[in-house]
């Protein structure tokens, strides 16, 4: 019993990581009602800038929120130069905009960083304290710890904030909101802005983890986008129970399915996708659209 609820202890840590990009891919979708493909490459981009900043000598708990700033700007910038020409374009164009922001922003990290591996600082300190028998270690609790206080900022933002309440008017219908006199344009530069900011938070979590390479953030895009669809495109609160219960289940499968193991895990967040689309496909959380007939 001790081993499993270890296992599900670092499932909650990965599943975390997840729950913050899939909450980027939440908030861009509930917004524009774009599905951003490229949300891994930004925030991959964006750890990098951590990672220069840091290895110039600054402070992490300082290059961070220099970091989440600089994501913030360059999601505004995104929107208002990339994304705002195609809007209301086909939904094909939306794709093939953000496939080739993918493709340019992983060549840019490339050109100016190099492909090669590099390692990322540990933000929180190594041991941990035990409970139960249970080890949980500081970077764990300091994983979740971040993705709560993220998810608790973003509550107290759009439910006691008049930004939020503009934002919530502008996600529920652009066009009444447009007739209201919103400045509906500034309202989706400041949702991509915000949705850099978590996207690169989640890069910053997950490097330390991982190697910091161009590509780092493949898989975990994928299992991002299975916990934005198993929680409901449409849910914040949906992605981050998405994000742990993808988190635990990758990590109990691949310690107690001998057939998945630990290089087959990649498939547990693809089968999740598959069983979700095909009996639930706007998600746990979601909401089912409704056309008037």
């Amino acid at each position: 019993m001790t081993e499993f609820l270890q296992q599900v202890v670092q499932g909650v840590g990965s599943g975390a990581v997840y729950a913050s990009l899939a909450l980027a891919l939440v908030l861009i979708h509930r917004f524009t009602g774009i599905v951003n493909l490229a949300q891994g490459e930004l925030a991959m981009f964006s750890t990098y800038v951590a990672w220069q900043l840091v290895h110039s000598g600054m402070p992490f708990w300082l290059a961070l929120p220099v970091t989440l700033g600089v994501s913030f700007v360059g999601g505004m910038l995104i929107e208002r130069v990339i994304v705002r020409p195609v809007e209301g374009a086909p939904e094909l164009t939306i794709v093939i905009v953000t496939v080739g922001l993918f493709i340019f922003v992983n060549a840019a990290a490339g050109l100016i960083w190099s492909f090669t591996v590099k390692s990322f600082p540990q933000p929180f300190p190594d041991g941990g304290a035990e409970l139960a028998g249970v080890r949980l270690g500081w970077s764990v609790l300091g994983v979740v710890g971040v993705v709560a206080a993220v998810m608790g900022l973003l509550y107290l933002l759009f439910r006691h904030t008049s930004v939020g309440l503009t934002m919530r008017a502008v996600s529920c219908n652009p066009v009444s909101a447009r007739l209201s006199g919103v400045r509906v344009g500034r309202v989706l530069m400041l949702g991509w802005g915000l949705a850099a900011t978590v996207g690169a938070l989640s890069g910053v979590l997950v490097a330390p983890q991982l190697f910091l390479e161009p590509n780092m953030m493949g898989g975990v895009l994928i299992y991002a986008f299975a916990a934005a669809t198993l929680g409901g495109f449409d849910s914040p609160v949906g992605a981050v129970a998405g994000g742990l219960v993808v988190g635990v289940a990758e990590t109990l499968a691949g310690a107690y399915v001998d057939a998945v193991g630990a290089d087959l895990k990649i498939g547990v967040p693809l089968l999740i996708i598959l069983v979700v689309l095909l009996l639930r496909p706007q998600g746990l959380f979601g909401r089912a659209a409704v056309e008037r007939a």
